[in-house]
């Protein structure tokens, strides 16, 4: 069993660990298969009345073939001071020989081998689900140079090249569109399981498909340094970090084997001395040291940590190791982020109001459209937001020349002999320009609920700006931008609950009236608002003091020191972001809050699989040495119910694969 590697180390990855453990799973298999062949030569060869010499010969080269990992293994773990499972098989099986029971010793070998191969093709199964994102990432690359096109290996790319993506191929490393529109599927580095648009300015990334379109990409990381190179960095690493389970039993391994030799020593001699046959006795020690070995005890946790971490980073969740996968079961609390994890981090405009004194027949589109054209020349966020919702009405802008910024303020255009002004309150106070009753109070409002209201004006040009008005002249109206709610997060939040999560906080730096509307859309226990980064860490040591343990949800970037205090730090959207990969316990590729409570189910059923493996491994324990010791159990029987544990508990292991979340 412990022939079983769960992991390369920490760290970097060595390139060439898949191709030895296929080597190695190949020798395994061939050597497996020769013991059996051997086995049933030595069986015939009972049955026929081959020479001494002749059967001794089988007898050897089966003890070699079936224990060859084994010693090799058995001498490792001596070397480093300790026993393990593969020195009791080998003795076990050493011991039957040496009372002539050679048949037995071979068919302990080759169960022992068959089971191991078994094992590590099971255990392999997971390791794939991981692994096999590196053959997403195409061979070559097509270089645009000087005008030309020209395939290339894709390890020459360098961060500045420009590639052609054409339709239906791999994205070779990440980078930023430059030209074209298609929709890329994502699933294979963030989980979303619809095709996202891509357009120029939009990032893509390594091993992602593209679809339809042809698209221009602007290179922006190295091959080794993409976010799904990262991602099978991270996911390795991951599966070398054991859970504290499972340091537990592997420290505890060494003093068993010890102890299961000096009970199998004293079952051999005590009774010896009492006055039974000697060979009866070492044969039953030979049984006991077989069955007390606790191979299914060992790989009870590695099996469903390797397997709930593949699983997780199929679906876009990646553990930075077993200990955080099994940290998160026992999560009572879940803080939020606000900006940029429950709100999407980016401003859309809300509401668009025409004044009661604006010109007769004057629309919203024709409102927004003089907004957008007034703020076409910034790149303030509260700008673009305008304009990109000009974009999605289709409104026409019209000309304006002439613009004048007011820094923090606003600003200003001529348009058809008028002066046009976009801004707030601040820059109309500043002018001497008093805002009317009803749309101060709109205002207000509005920026009660978290959002930031712009104003506009307009009147008849001429030198003195505002309130001095010629012909007409007066307040159009206004427009409201907030940072929208990302449109799962209310189903997160419920979600949640169902899983008995006791509480749902929010923590953010905004203003108490942001907060507020965005905690009640979606549905948190408590809000604090007006943080510090300091604060933030205080706030999660008092729900920690009255809930639990917690598990704080940011964006990896601005909020390391609450990640850190947190019981399990995670990181949501960390696509291509290096900061949120290395910040973070726990590492969600996608914006999907969906994933939150994913991760936790995850978790929690590997914990319960833990728990299933590790009672079902002690009572098979148990029942093999009872029986040895009162019942003189067969050795053939012993290995059948000692091997036939082991792959149960890998086979229950391998369930959290194929996890999925109840609806």
């Amino acid at each position: 069993m412990s022939r079983i590697s769960t992991a390369s180390s920490a760290g970097t990855p060595s390139l060439t660990a898949p191709a030895v453990r296929l080597e190695r799973r190949h020798a395994e298999f061939a050597l497996t298969g020769l013991t059996f062949g051997l086995l049933l030569l030595s069986l015939y060869g009972d049955s026929g009345g081959w020479s001494v010499r002749a059967m001794l010969a089988i007898h050897v080269l089966a003890f070699a073939a079936g224990g060859w990992y084994g010693v090799v293994d058995a001498i490792q773990s001596m070397r480093a001071r300790r026993l393990d499972i593969n020195f009791l098989m080998i003795a076990a099986a050493l011991g039957a020989a040496a009372i002539d029971h050679w048949d037995e010793g071979i068919t302990l070998l080759f169960l022992f081998s068959l089971s191991n191969t078994l094992q590590n093709y099971a255990m392999e199964r997971s390791r794939s689900a991981i692994s096999s994102l590196v053959k997403l990432r195409p061979a070559e690359a097509t270089l645009i140079r000087d005008g030309r096109e020209e395939r290339i290996a894709v390890e020459r790319l360098q961060p500045g090249d420009r590639i052609r993506i054409r339709p239906g191929e791999m994205v070779a490393t990440d980078g930023l569109v430059v030209d074209g529109q298609s929709e890329l599927d994502q699933a294979s580095v963030t989980g979303e399981s619809m095709p996202v648009e891509k357009a120029p300015g939009d990032p893509v990334f390594a091993g992602t498909l593209n679809g339809t379109g042809s698209l221009e990409v602007e290179v922006v990381k190295a091959v080794t340094d993409s976010t799904l190179a990262r991602m099978i960095q991270l996911v390795e690493a991951a599966q070398g970090q054991k859970a504290q389970s499972q340091q537990f039993l592997e420290r505890a391994e060494g003093y068993y084997a010890v102890g299961v030799i000096g009970l199998a020593l004293g079952s051999a001699v005590i009774p010896w001395l009492m006055g039974a046959s000697f060979e009866q006795s070492f044969y039953r020690a030979m049984v006991l040291l077989v069955v007390a070995s606790p191979c299914a005890l060992i790989i009870a946790t590695p099996a469903a940590l390797l397997s709930a971490i593949a699983n997780g980073a199929r679906k876009g969740v990646l553990f930075k190791g077993g200990a955080h996968l099994e940290r998160l079961a026992q999560v009572r609390v879940v803080a939020f982020d606000k900006t940029g994890t429950l709100t999407r981090g980016e401003l859309s405009v809300t509401d668009i109001i025409v004044s009661p004194s604006a010109p007769s027949g004057l629309t919203d589109a024709e409102l927004l459209a003089t907004a957008a054209a007034l703020e076409s020349r910034s790149e303030h966020p509260i700008a673009k937001a305008v304009l990109a919702a000009a974009r999605e009405r289709g409104v026409e802008l019209p000309d304006l020349h002439d613009f004048r910024t007011l820094p923090g303020r606003g600003v200003y255009a001529r348009a058809n002999g008028f002066l046009v002004w976009i801004g707030g309150e601040r820059m109309y106070r500043e002018h001497g320009e008093a805002i009317p009753d009803d749309l101060s109070r709109l205002m207000k409002s509005l920026e009660g609920e978290g959002k930031t209201v712009l104003l506009l004006h307009r009147e008849v040009a001429r030198e003195g700006g505002l309130g001095q008005h010629e012909g007409w002249g007066g307040w159009l109206g206004l427009i409201a931008v907030a940072d929208s709610l990302r449109p799962q997060a209310a189903e997160a939040v419920k979600q949640l609950r169902k899983l008995g999560i006791s509480r749902v906080a929010m923590l953010t730096g905004d203003n108490p009236g942001a907060a507020r509307q965005i905690g009640e859309a979606v549905g948190v226990d408590q809000f604090d608002a007006g943080l510090l980064p300091e604060e933030k860490v205080e706030v999660l040591g008092r729900l920690r003091r009255e809930y639990g343990p917690v598990l704080m949800v940011g964006d990896g970037v601005n909020d390391a020191p609450a990640l850190a205090a947190a019981h399990v730090g995670s990181a949501m959207g960390a696509a291509g972001s290096d900061v949120a990969l290395e910040t973070a316990d726990l590492v969600f590729m996608s914006d999907d809050l969906l994933k939150v409570p994913y991760a936790i189910a995850l978790s929690r059923r590997a914990e319960r699989i833990m728990g299933q493996n590790v009672v079902f491994a002690i009572g098979v324990i148990g029942a093999l040495c009872i029986a040895a010791m009162a019942y003189g159990l067969a050795l053939p029987l012993g290995v059948v119910g000692h091997e036939g544990s082991t792959l149960i508990v890998v086979a229950n292991g391998l369930r959290l694969l194929g996890f999925r979340m109840r609806k």
